[in-house]
């Protein structure tokens, strides 16, 4: 396999580091989403055979119609690697970003066996078909398991370079993908047993919180700060998702105690951090540093004081000391963490060495000395002491300035076992360092980041007591590894596979190691016994071991009971009591909520009979008085009592029971407890029951109060009729007996209310009732009450609770807060909603609010509004694929909804011609505007340099010039999400071109170093006339005086025709003209004049949006 180096474009299609998140493309923020997949026609080829199922092999994906392809994803054919299906995933027009997404796929993740885990290093090309070498090819590693089965690049490479038919990456409307993949073997995660094979236990991951359980354990693991944590006052009142001081004395609690992993849950409430912080990559360096300022704080004014600086401060001195004359500045500053450049150094020395670096001030760049004015000087850092724990932070990460971006350096950079800071007779120590202490380290713990510059994972090394074996703490996982994985693979750099099928592919695999350290913990040798202390039960406070046993004998008795399930069941009995509280207050329909109800554990072999002694204790009802009924699903998805148990069933084993009432779910017994009570109100025997007695369950409605409530059963014959229970009704409902009352039968209520009038003068079986059947009444003269009573009749109050929904709604510029919530029907349709929200906010014209649904897996507002009458219900704004949410966004616009929607909005970049300014301006006009309406829109809001000035309308993508809109062109169809459509002034001296005059695109570019010079544009694009015959130093003057560049810059300035991003140096003497004849290329920004110089331009921020990054959010910890 050849290595592929990408083409000479823009900067964010550099390597992996650059620009993509190595996430599953599922991203936390828009959750998992249903999958619409279409077939595509395309061609795949694998360059191994599958039946040899190769460790390592190359798959190619032809796809074309690539650009009319109008579906989100897209999938390959499966291939096979190293015993495993695999395929890959594409974003065609981008997953959620403006570069196209790509990620490789376990392809029956679906189907495999529960905890399966698969490791693979792999890398996705996209091939240029005109020029091989420009192919964008980027790699990392990752294992795959149920939560990540698939892994790749959301931002591989921008769509404007994609789509672009001079680049050469869709020839023919075809797109041409390649998957490199080496299969290594993984140990299976899921049966390890941590504490069995190494004495310690992990962390589980709660989200994206890997960062966070590699920091803990380091922290952990030095017991002087974990004696010290168990040493902060608390109280047994206190909560530990409330307290940071007792939410960590828990987990390092369960840590040291516990057999199994320990969840971070607690911690992470106590931080004051939402579920959506938790799924958010922070930085392990800035989390260590606010949750150390945090525990000192807390720590201020108990035992405890001072810990964090005892442990973890250090002091250095920044000086300033003139050559020339007797002039010194100093200044002592403290440190908890040293970072330590990773770029251009080999080791921890070298980056020591470069931290003490002296710097000389002279020239430009003097040094002003209080009375000595403007002096050469030298200016440095030395280190007045070394703290006990010394924690290095190594840089990763930095910010590119040539391409505008966060990049992680992968370098080989070596760090050593024994670490010696008094070296070279101490050249990092200050004079007034103590002489005394021996700044000699020994490495403790080894953090690791696996991934790219926007996700990954972390994990640690770590030796505990600093002997010779290495713990690997990933997560839930503990392994035992040798030094050699600790340190020497964790130096990062490059990693070559030999080839395992030489037949197929000759080339060895050559991988960046994207596993790298990224935090070194040391401790100091004569610090060592001190750190490496003791900690047991006696530095844990009694209430802290009496809560914590509490709750670790409570989780154990959870996981016998779980052992022991398979030996019990679950009976769960219903009482007439449990109907007389619940109707009317926790259900409506059907009868209860079994899981309020009682229950009772019991041994399958106990035979019922005895079960029912257990009844008569618990409810002081005698076994005889007892009858139970099972309950039964019927097909209209109620719930009723169904039959009672025959005497051969009450002679069973509960467990026999079990299978005979529930084949379906065999974890539970649900029963009906009947009880018949005589005058006296004590139970009495159970009159026998035939097949003509049917059990029926009355439930009375009141439409003044807007209440129903159970009254009580009855037995009724099927041949009687209701005008026969009329009297015993209103006895039930406390009604004169003569009272007249109207029955319905309450049939259904999923997915519709079905309740329908009785007729009284027929028979209950003629009325198809049944055993557990429900009659709802209320009184007859209520029934026509609509002017006074808003439900006057059962089935519109059954109706009206069916639908009703409580809606918390929340302003779109505040999110986070719901600000008030109304009570609305699923039915209300979209102008109910916004009445009710413009009527609750005192706005008079409800089509000037605009909502927005809520994204249950981001928790945030989707990213679309709903349009004016977009969707026929209220239960249609709250889905969210298979869930719903009680959420809805709101905002009050200037204009009314309908109104804003038949507007196009455009954000226009203005250049004015003659001062250095750029003026972003909104424009809104009807959607069959055309780009002359926005032009004379715009006139009415800039300022020209006369008054007979064009204007005309561009679109620049990454600093080229793309196309001149067409005054007639219609505005509905512009997008200016990623591109920017800029606005200027028309030259006069364009308006009037000569006959072999040639309107020329000129361009700054310069070549980046680190990308095998690849040319990079930057700044502002722009045309230029030039005339025939023209030299380049003619060129060069106009130029000049148009960008007006200081002499002494512009002379460093070199000038290059460019085509198809190759340059072509030119000389003074060269006819410019000359060069831009040929009309066969396929675009005028394939050719253009480049002008090559440095970027000194401060960024303006309005060309943000074509290089969006995500960075992360700061940590909190709001506690």
């Amino acid at each position: 396999m050849t290595l592929m180096t990408p083409p000479p474009l823009d900067q964010q299609q550099q390597q992996q580091d650059d620009d993509e998140m190595l996430v599953p493309h599922t991203e936390f923020p828009e959750g998992p989403q249903p999958m619409e997949v279409a077939q595509a026609e395309t061609s795949n080829t694998v360059d191994a055979q599958a039946v040899d199922d190769p460790p390592s092999a190359r798959f190619t994906w032809t796809i074309e119609n690539f650009s009319r392809l109008n579906t989100k994803k897209l999938y390959s054919d499966v291939f096979f690697v190293g015993g495993y299906k695999w395929r890959i995933l594409v974003f065609p027009k981008g997953n959620n970003v403006d570069h196209l997404s790509m990620y490789l796929d376990v392809a029956d993740s679906a189907n495999l066996p529960y905890g399966w885990s698969r490791y693979a290093q792999f890398s996705l090309t996209v091939i240029n078909q005109l020029h091989n070498k420009y192919s964008i090819r980027k790699e990392t590693q990752h294992q795959f398991n149920a939560r990540e089965s698939d892994w790749g690049f959301t931002s591989f490479m921008p769509l404007g370079e994609l789509y672009d038919p001079g680049r050469g990456y869709l020839v023919s409307d075809t797109c041409i993908v390649e998957a490199d993949v080496a299969v290594r073997r993984v140990v299976d995660y899921w049966s390890h047993d941590s504490k069995k094979e190494t004495g310690f236990v992990g962390l589980k991951n709660q989200g994206a919180t890997c960062y966070m359980n590699s920091l803990l354990q380091t922290l952990y693991h030095i017991p002087y700060f974990r004696k010290a944590v168990y040493h902060m006052p608390t109280t047994e009142n206190d909560m530990p998702s409330g307290s940071i001081p007792l939410a960590l004395q828990s987990l390092f609690y369960k840590l040291q105690y516990s057999d199994t992993s320990v969840a971070t849950k607690e911690l992470t409430k106590s931080f004051g951090w939402d579920t959506y912080d938790s799924f958010m990559q922070h930085d392990v360096q800035e989390l260590n540093r606010v949750l150390c300022e945090k525990l000192e704080d807390k720590m201020k004014g108990t035992v405890v004081e001072g810990t964090i600086q005892q442990l973890f401060e250090g002091h250095h001195m920044n000086y300033i000391e003139c050559i020339n004359v007797d002039y010194k500045s100093t200044r002592k500053e403290s440190f908890y963490d040293l970072q330590l450049d990773v770029k251009g150094c080999r080791d921890v020395y070298a980056s020591f060495d470069k931290y003490v670096e002296v710097e000389r001030l002279e020239g430009d760049n003097k040094y002003h000395a209080e009375q000595y004015g403007l002096q050469d000087a030298r200016k440095g850092v030395l280190f007045i002491d070394f703290p006990p724990v010394l924690q290095l932070q190594l840089k990763r990460f930095e910010y590119d300035f040539m391409r505008d971006t966060m990049v992680k350096i992968n370098d080989r950079y070596e760090f050593p076992l024994q670490l010696d800071l008094d070296r070279e007779n101490g050249k990092y120590l200050s004079p007034d360092a103590d002489s005394s202490v021996r700044n000699l380290y020994t490495l403790h713990s080894v953090l690791v980041h696996s991934g790219g510059v926007h996700g990954g994972h972390y994990y640690a090394f770590i030796r505990p007591t600093l002997s010779d074996q290495w713990l690997k703490f990933d997560d839930e996982r503990v392994t035992k590894e040798d030094v050699k994985r600790a340190l020497e693979e964790q130096y990062g750099g490059e990693e070559e596979l030999p080839p395992a099928n030489p037949g197929f592919n000759n080339s060895p695999f050559k991988f960046t190691k994207y596993s790298n350290a990224y935090m070194l913990v040391y401790i100091r040798e004569s610090d060592k016994d001190k750190i490496i202390c003791n900690v047991d039960e006696k530095d844990i406070a009694e209430h802290l071991r009496i809560r914590l046993k509490k709750e670790q004998e409570e989780k154990e008795q959870k996981r016998k009971e779980k052992a022991e399930a398979h030996l019990y069941t679950i009976i769960k009995v219903a009482r007439n009591e449990d109907l007389l509280e619940q109707i009317g207050r926790d259900v409506y329909f059907d009868l209860v909520d079994h899981e309020k109800v009682q229950s009772f554990r019991i041994q399958k072999q106990l035979p019922f009979n005895l079960f029912k002694e257990e009844v008569a204790k618990e409810f002081g009802i005698p076994v005889q008085c007892q009858r139970f009924w099972f309950w039964a699903k019927r097909q209209n998805h109620t719930y009723r009592p169904n039959r009672p148990l025959t005497p051969q069933e009450e002679a069973q084993s509960v467990g026999q029971l079990r299978e005979v009432s529930n084949k379906a779910n065999n974890a539970e017994l649900k029963l009906f407890l009947e009880v018949e009570l005589g005058q006296d109100l004590k139970p009495v025997l159970p009159s026998e029951k035939t097949k003509e007695d049917i059990l029926l369950f009355f439930k009375l409605y009141d439409p003044w109060k807007e209440e129903l409530r159970y009254v009580g059963r009855l037995f009724v014959k099927g041949s009687g009729k209701p005008a026969e229970i009329l009297t015993k009704l209103n006895e039930m409902a406390g009604f004169s007996s003569d009272e007249e009352i109207v029955l319905y039968e309450e049939i259904k209520f999923e997915p519709n209310i079905m309740c329908e009038r009785i007729d009284k003068k027929a028979s209950f079986r003629a009325s198809q009732l049944e055993d557990g059947d429900i009659i709802c009444f209320q009184k007859f003269s209520q029934v026509g009450s609509s002017d006074q009573t808003r439900y006057p009749n059962v089935p519109l109050f059954l109706e009206y609770v069916h639908n009703r929904q409580v809606v918390r709604f929340r302003s779109l510029e505040k999110p986070k807060e719901d600000e008030f919530c109304l009570e609305l029907s699923k039915l209300n349709n979209y102008d109910d909603v916004v009445e009710r929200v413009a009527q609750h906010l005192g706005l008079d014209d409800p089509s000037k609010i605009r909502l927005t649904s809520h994204n249950c897996y981001s928790q945030q507002p989707k990213p679309q509004p709903i349009k004016y009458r977009g969707v026929e219900h209220l239960s249609d704004m709250l889905v969210h694929y298979n869930q719903t949410s009680d959420i809805l966004y709101y905002e009050v616009l200037d204009i009314p909804l309908p109104e804003l929607q038949g507007l196009k909005t455009l954000k226009v970049a203005f250049h004015h011609a003659t001062k250095d300014e750029v003026v972003i301006h909104t424009i809104r006009l009807p959607k069959q505007s055309t780009v002359g309406d926005v032009i004379n829109d715009l006139k009415t809001k800039v300022e020209l340099s006369h008054p007979n000035a064009e204007i005309r309308l561009l679109e620049v993508f990454y600093h080229k010039i793309y196309k001149i809109f067409p005054l007639s062109e219609k505005i509905e169809n512009i997008n200016d999400q990623y591109w920017t459509l800029r606005a200027e002034e028309i030259p006069e001296e364009e308006k009037d071109l000569g006959p072999h005059d040639r309107l020329i695109h000129v361009y700054h570019f310069m070549k980046d170093t680190a990308q095998n010079q690849q040319v990079q544009n930057f700044g502002e694009p722009f045309f230029l006339v030039i005339h025939e015959g023209e030299t380049l130093a003619e060129v060069k003057v106009r130029v000049q005086k148009k960008l007006q560049v200081p002499d002494e810059e512009f002379s460093k300035w070199k000038f290059a025709f460019l085509s198809l991003g190759r340059p072509e140096y030119l000389q003074d003497s060269d006819i410019v003209s000359s060069r831009f004849q040929r009309r066969d290329v396929y675009g005028a920004w394939e050719q253009y004049l480049g002008l090559e110089h440095t970027d000194n331009a401060p960024k303006r921020s309005y060309a943000a949006n074509q290089n969006r990054h995500t960075f992360e959010k700061p940590v909190k910890i709001y506690n």
